[in-house]
């Protein structure tokens, strides 16, 4: 789906990235925040900085998305991404879907499984994909999107192994690499790993997963994260200030040069 002035909102997100230093982007989980605090909620992210919405969820079993969506897009002008967990996840009112392989895993389903049901539905409804490589990491105890993938996550002491991953992934031609803890993470990725992912890949880079103060936003943009994605901790405090503070941190980091 383009938007008036022709562009994509694939290049909508990278021109966010690139005018400041980093994207940072508010993750919308439809169980967790419901439809009516949808407004509010919309505006005090525009207020404070906020650069594109995810709207996503491990289970996402109590909502109408399409009504969802409409909600959030009456509410805002900024770009709102699919980041499904399901086939069900997908809405055409969507300005984009993530097309998400978890390379991290060798669970087939989610290599190409769901992407052969996924794909007519995207084209019927005239969803712009952004092929997206998702990368589980390491991070504690099992998370839901471990547990829903049914995939073992990148060792987090094996930067080496991420970037051979994210490298590959990028020559299938990905768009974006997405390194995540998972839903309230532990332990973020560490910032060796996405150091490592940088130098070797040419794509953008999108970290989500356990982030929960202005500075490890910082220090995961100075790795060379293009993309902090918050979810979990914005839904535990949506207070103005504080996400004004996390999306503040993600523009004034200084990112490493990709490549």
């Amino acid at each position: 789906m383009s938007h008036s002035n022709g562009s994509s909102t694939y290049d909508r997100l990278l021109a966010a990235a690139h005018a400041q230093g980093a994207g940072f982007v508010v993750l919308i989980d439809p169980d967790k925040l419901p439809e009516q605090r949808l407004p509010a909620f919309a505006d005090r992210c525009a207020d404070a900085g906020v650069d594109a919405f995810f709207v996503g969820g491990s289970l996402m079993h109590a909502t109408e998305l399409d009504g969802y969506i409409h909600g959030l897009k009456a509410a805002t002008d900024l770009p709102v991404v699919g980041f499904p967990g399901t086939l069900h996840q997908i809405s055409g009112a969507l300005d984009a879907v993530l097309y998400l392989s978890v390379v991290s895993g060798r669970n087939p389903e989610h290599l190409i499984g769901q992407h052969v049901h996924a794909a007519p539905l995207i084209r019927r409804l005239g969803l712009e994909p952004i092929p997206t490589a998702y990368m589980l990491i390491e991070s504690g105890p099992l998370t839901t999107a471990q547990y829903m993938s049914g995939s073992a996550p990148l060792p987090r002491n094996k930067p080496d192994i991420a970037a051979a991953t994210a490298l590959a992934a990028e020559m299938m031609g990905m768009r974006l690499l997405f390194t995540d803890g998972g839903s309230g993470a532990e332990h973020p990725v560490p910032e060796e790993m996405i150091a490592a992912i940088t130098r070797t890949c040419s794509i953008p880079l999108v970290v989500g997963g356990g982030l929960k103060t202005p500075e490890a936003v910082a220090r995961k943009v100075t790795a060379g994260a293009r993309f902090i994605v918050i979810g979990n901790a914005i839904e535990h405090n949506d207070d103005a200030a504080y996400i004004a503070d996390l999306a503040a941190a993600a523009h004034a980091a200084v990112p490493q040069p990709i490549g």
